[in-house]
């Protein structure tokens, strides 16, 4: 059974949209194996973020179903932990505490914070050391830079133990060294949690980097579009990203998005198989 299954979703964001046929997404499936990191990609406005919002719960779909870990989602799920391309850190709270918000406000770790205060903070303090943010626990904010703030940030998203992590353009307001150490910070975790990860993301690369699967999403409405699975052995290092088949899957990835920005009929063949890794999705 898939974690998540996506069959034939529509979202149409209000009634009178729907009445005129005008969706966000459409006719979007897809199954993802437990444990499995994805990631999505696509042109500004595409939809990915909609999709995000589907996959959590935020929003029901107008058509379709929607079913993770062998439930029908109908509602916020609280398996899932989200990390934004903002920190959002509140500044009169430190690292650790950042951190522990979930454990305050969410059952059922709400009712019992108080007494397992303790517990639950060794456990917020060991994974801010696993993504290299020991003696850094009782900073604010302000004395954390941008990348420090991000790793927190997914410590935040993660402290619950959720079974999906979903990051929307997470390292998209960091520079290239700092985004390249979070890659790297992001893969080892997934390593030792065996998490499901959905990513959205612009970064063609690190779509490669990080994920088993890209799916391709076209000009909006979305839809799924190429399904590319990746297959560079893992555990992966950056030396990875310099490689020629690295930079193949890459440069493969971006022309099919640059097909889908083109006028219908202009297309052409973009999404049907080069090399025999290309799935093209269900029209």
């Amino acid at each position: 059974m898939a974690f998540v299954d996506f069959k034939n979703v529509w979202l149409a964001y209000n009634d009178e949209l729907l009445a005129r046929g005008h969706f966000a997404v459409e006719d979007i499936s897809l199954e993802v194996g437990e444990g499995e990191f994805i990631a999505i990609v696509g042109p500004s406005g595409c939809g990915k973020s909609t999709f995000m919002k589907l996959t959590t719960g935020l929003k029901m779909p107008s058509r379709g179903r929607i079913t993770i870990g062998g439930e029908p989602v109908t509602g916020p799920l609280k398996i899932s932990g989200m990390a934004f391309q903002a920190p959002s850190l509140l500044p009169w709270r430190t690292t650790v505490d950042n951190v522990l918000l979930p454990l305050e406000i969410v059952e059922p770790y709400r009712s019992s914070f108080k007494s397992k205060r303790r517990e639950y903070e060794a456990r917020a303090r060991e994974l801010l050391a696993s993504v290299g943010l020991a003696g850094y626990e009782d900073k604010y904010p302000w004395q954390l830079s941008g990348g420090m703030q991000q790793r927190a940030s997914i410590c935040r998203a993660l402290v619950h133990e959720p079974k999906m992590l979903l990051l929307d353009e997470p390292f998209g307001a960091l520079d290239a060294f700092t985004r390249e150490e979070l890659w790297c910070a992001l893969r080892d975790l997934h390593a030792a949690k065996k998490f499901n990860v959905i990513l959205v993301t612009h970064d063609l690369r690190e779509s490669v980097f990080l994920a088993d699967t890209v799916y391709c999403m076209s000009k909006s409405p979305g839809r799924f579009v190429v399904k590319r699975h990746i297959d560079l052995p893992r555990p992966r290092d950056l030396e990875v990203t310099y490689t020629p088949k690295f930079t193949d899957i890459v440069h493969e990835l971006r022309g099919h998005i640059g097909a889908y920005r083109q006028p219908v009929g202009q297309a052409g063949q973009a999404g049907q198989s080069t090399n025999g890794h290309n799935v093209a999705m269900p029209q």
